[in-house]
């Protein structure tokens, strides 16, 4: 299932989030997040807030589309890229809702969005999308940090054990947007100056974020402690849970 437009990609995520509801998916976190960020996007480009907003809405779409291609070939047992395996993989086990948002912006950004904007700007000067290119990023820096502060209501004790997290020097409390977002800069600009090993370039870097995705669901002994502990008090269904991810998020 394909987007061509920025509605039917939020269509579409509707349908994700439906259907991740009935089956108290985990898989839903991600696409309850992502569906504000792609809605703070057409908002944005309805109101002329970036420097193409035709391109952004291109980009917008052809970066979805590869998340969508990746969820429904998953679905149907089709081979996907390393990065999201590990991201949809990690749905089957326990772990505090931050962790699989992280999951999911972890392939999303690493990986998809390099490659998204490289057949967005087509023959394009790559260094001419890069003001749009960092405003999605904020957009989506912006949510997730609104999420961790609005997080207490489906995890009780999530501000007061995160802190003792950030003591342990982990990827999972090391991991940043902003950085993600530079280094998917610096993916972008490797492919677009060496289309000669495009196909390999990728799955070189698709290794490389599914090792750190690794690292995100199985983090050191001390820290999983304490990520077991806050889970232990996320009270609730996954179905209910994400039902409250909704509420804060939209309850801006």
């Amino acid at each position: 299932m394909q987007a061509k437009t920025i509605d039917e990609v939020i269509a579409i995520l509707n349908q994700i989030v439906d259907e991740c509801k009935t089956q108290n998916n985990p898989l839903g976190y991600f696409a309850i997040l992502y569906r504000q960020v792609t809605i703070n996007v057409r908002d944005g480009i309805l109101n002329n807030r970036f420097e193409n907003n035709l391109r952004m809405e291109k980009l917008d779409v052809y970066f979805a589309n590869r998340y969508f291609e990746a969820y429904f070939n998953y679905k149907e047992q089709k081979n996907i890229t390393k990065s999201w395996h590990v991201a949809f993989v990690s749905a089957q086990e326990p772990h505090i809702v931050l962790q699989y948002l992280l999951q999911g912006i972890n392939a999303h950004i690493n990986l998809d969005l390099g490659i998204a904007t490289i057949k967005t700007i087509e023959s394009e000067d790559l260094e001419g999308i890069k003001k749009d290119f960092y405003a999605i990023n904020s957009l989506l820096s912006d949510m997730v940090d609104e999420v961790k502060q609005k997080i207490g209501g489906i995890s009780p004790i999530f501000k007061l054990l995160m802190p003792l997290a950030k003591k342990w020097d982990d990827k999972i409390v090391q991991f940043s947007i902003e950085t993600a977002r530079d280094g998917a800069w610096e993916f972008a600009q490797q492919l677009h100056g060496d289309k000669l090993n495009f196909e390999k370039n990728i799955k070189v870097r698709d290794l490389s974020i599914y090792n750190l995705g690794l690292k995100l669901v199985s983090p050191v002994r001390t820290l999983q402690w304490i990520l077991n502990t806050i889970r232990f008090f996320e009270t609730g269904t996954v179905k209910k849970k994400m039902e409250a991810l909704e509420v804060k998020i939209q309850s801006k």
